[in-house]
C-alpha cells in the first residue's frame, strides 16, 4: 500500500492556499511563496546572480581582458612598492574592479574564479554532508535500537570535536594533495552530525505512521519504506537545512584559507584574497573591499533564502 509522496512539511506549509491554487503541485506554491517574500527574492536572485556569474568565470574574465594569474606591471607603481595606480586600487576601463598590488593582477578576474572555487567547495561539502547525514539519519531513527545508539554515540562524539582546530591540524598535515578535494572531505567529516540529527527525529516521528505500518503489513522491505514513504516527507526539512549549510561552508572555507591552510596560490578564492589584503589594507584599501562584499553579499543571500526555505517547508522546525 502506498501514499502520496508529497513531503509532509510542504503539504502543512501550503495548506492554506490549496483551494485557491486547485491543481497547482506543492512545490509550485512554495515557488510562490518563496517569491512573495522580499527577502527571500532578494536572496533567490542574488544567489541566481553569483552562480551565474561564477559558472562563467571564463569567459566573463575574457571579456575583461584579463586571466586571473596574468600580471600587469604598468597598473602599479614599482616605487611605491607595488601600490595600483589611479584611485580606488586602480580601478580603470583597463581593470574593472582594480588590481592586486604588487603583481597588478586583474582583480575582477580573480574574484570571479576565487568564487567559483569557494561556491564550488561549499556546493560540494554540503553535498556531502546532506548525503551523509541524511543515511545516517534515516538509518538510525528507522532502525533503532543498537544502529540507533550506535550511530547516535558517532553523532555526539563527532560534534564533541572542536571542529575548526582539526580542520586546520588536518589541513596542515597533508601534502601534496587536492586541495579543494581535502577540504570538501575535512569539513563535511565534521559537519554531517547537525543534518543527521534532525533526519533522525523527523523519522522517528514518521516511522510509526498509519501509511508507514501499512507498508509493512503489505509486505514492503525496508529500503522501499525509505525510499518511497519516509524519504519523500522529510525532504522539506532537508532542503530547508542543505540551504543553510551553503553559507556555514562558504564561511568556513574562507576562514581556512584565511588562515593559510585551505586553498593555496596561484588558486585563488574569497578568503585567501581576504587574508593577502590584509597586508595591503592602509595603502590599498580596495583589495580588501572587494573580496569581503562579496562574501558578505553571497553569505547574506544563502542566509535569507535558507531562512525562508525553513518557515515555508519547515514550519514546525522553524519556530522550535
Amino acid at each position: 500500500m502506498s501514499t502520496t509522496t508529497e513531503p509532509a512539511a510542504v503539504a502543512d506549509a501550503t495548506a492554506g492556499g490549496a483551494k485557491k491554487s486547485a491543481g497547482r503541485g506543492p512545490w509550485r506554491l512554495v515557488w510562490d511563496q518563496l517569491w512573495a517574500k522580499g527577502p527571500a527574492r532578494f536572496g533567490l536572485i542574488t544567489v541566481g546572480v553569483l552562480i551565474l556569474v561564477t559558472a562563467l568565470a571564463g569567459p566573463l574574465s575574457a571579456l575583461g581582458g584579463w586571466t586571473p594569474e596574468e600580471f600587469d606591471k604598468r597598473a602599479v607603481d614599482p616605487y611605491l612598492g607595488g601600490v595600483p595606480r589611479g584611485d580606488f586600487g586602480g580601478i580603470s576601463a583597463r581593470h574593472w574592479l582594480g588590481v592586486e598590488p604588487g603583481s597588478g593582477r586583474d582583480l575582477f578576474a580573480r574574484v570571479l574564479h576565487g568564487g567559483q572555487v569557494s561556491l564550488l567547495i561549499a556546493f560540494t561539502a554540503t553535498a556531502v554532508v546532506v548525503i551523509a547525514g541524511t543515511l545516517a539519519g534515516i538509518a538510525a531513527g528507522y532502525f533503532g535500537g543498537r544502529v540507533d545508539t550506535l550511530l547516535s554515540r558517532l553523532m555526539d562524539l563527532t560534534m564533541s570535536f572542536p571542529s575548526l582546530i582539526f580542520m586546520i591540524a588536518m589541513m596542515s598535515v597533508a601534502k601534496d594533495v587536492n586541495r579543494i578535494l581535502l577540504i570538501t572531505l575535512v569539513i563535511g567529516l565534521f559537519t554531517w552530525p547537525g543534518i543527521a540529527r534532525v533526519v533522525r527525529g523527523q523519522t522517528l516521528s514518521l516511522k510509526h505512521r498509519e501509511y508507514v505500518e501499512a507498508a509493512k503489513v503489505g509486505g514492503a522491505r525496508s529500503w522501499r519504506i525509505l525510499t518511497r514513504e519516509i524519504l519523500p516527507n522529510v525532504s522539506g526539512p532537508i532542503i530547508a537545512y542543505t540551504t543553510l549549510l551553503v553559507p556555514g561552508m562558504i564561511a568556513t572555507e574562507a576562514a581556512l584559507s584565511y588562515l593559510g591552510v585551505g586553498v593555496r596560490p596561484p588558486t585563488a578564492s574569497w578568503g585567501q584574497m581576504i587574508a593577502e589584503s590584509i597586508v595591503h589594507y592602509e595603502t590599498d584599501p580596495t583589495y580588501f573591499l572587494i573580496p569581503t562584499a562579496f562574501l558578505f553579499v553571497a553569505v547574506l543571500a544563502f542566509t535569507l533564502l535558507g531562512d525562508a526555505l525553513r518557515d515555508i517547508l519547515d514550519p514546525r522546525g522553524g519556530r522550535s
